[in-house]
């Protein structure tokens, strides 16, 4: 896979599975557009791409604000005038029972996780019909498809984006722009520290093991699936949610 000519932008690009995804779609030959609230962060991702011959930019960006989102665009078409890919990948998780979340923890999740995954592709999609086209994937999560226990805002949030994804895979399906999800599994990153503890917790361990697999997976077998999701390899696929869960899915 290889996507050289093509300009590609990642939300949520500063850590984890985002921070992976744009080093490898700049691996493969894309122009990344790097966006995230976290300024320093997001400028080491930059350094690392444009140091090993990549071309990246950064563009600080809260994606619950319209007008951040609209200049985050309009900053992507100035620096490299079109837009073929984006991974709308920001995000953020909330544990707890049911009865104890507040109004302000619903909002907060989905303002972040749903409305920012709408604002983002309100704007993206019109950038790529100019260009003739594209690939939006967004990141939900195997509780996009089941549920758990102690996480309902997140899981109630991760089932909008699987609605949003295949919804407006419809809409665009005969205007050259493919609109697909990815559903990782327990991943290795920050997240997960917090959710489940350090490497070699209890929880942990608990974790991975409701996995058959029998492990966590890693930010770069997402990436690779996002890139799938953005090539020309997928360009029969679109409205689909794609598990990339070690098995979790198949129990």
């Amino acid at each position: 896979m290889t996507f050289h000519g093509k300009v590609a932008l990642v939300t949520g690009g500063t850590s984890g599975i985002g921070r992976e995804t744009a080093i490898q779609l700049a691996q493969a030959g894309a122009k990344v557009v790097l966006a995230g609230r976290r300024t320093e962060e997001g400028g080491l991702v930059v350094e690392e791409i444009n140091s090993n011959g990549g071309e990246a930019v950064f563009v600080q960006t809260d994606v619950t604000k319209e007008d951040q989102v609209k200049h985050l665009i309009d900053e992507t078409l100035r620096h490299f005038g079109r837009l073929d890919i984006a991974f709308n990948n920001a995000g953020i998780e909330q544990l707890g029972p049911v009865t104890e979340f507040t109004e302000a923890d619903y909002r907060k999740v989905f303002d972040i996780n749903v409305l920012g995954v709408f604002l983002s592709q309100k704007y993206e999609i019109p950038a790529m019909l100019k260009s003739g086209g594209g690939s939006i994937i967004n990141t939900s999560s195997i509780v996009g498809h089941v549920a758990m226990p102690g996480a309902s805002i997140y899981i109630a949030s991760k089932h909008a984006v699987e609605g949003i994804t295949k919804t407006t895979a419809l809409e665009l399906a005969g205007q050259g722009i493919r609109v697909n999800a990815v559903a990782p599994g327990a991943i290795a990153t920050d997240m997960i520290d917090r959710f489940a503890g350090a490497e070699g917790s209890d929880n942990r361990q608990w974790l991975a093991s409701q996995h058959p697999m029998g492990r966590l997976g890693q930010s770069k077998e997402i990436a690779a699936a996002v890139l799938y999701l953005a090539s020309d390899a997928a360009s029969f696929t679109t409205g689909i949610s794609l598990p990339v869960d070690g098995g979790y899915l198949a129990k």
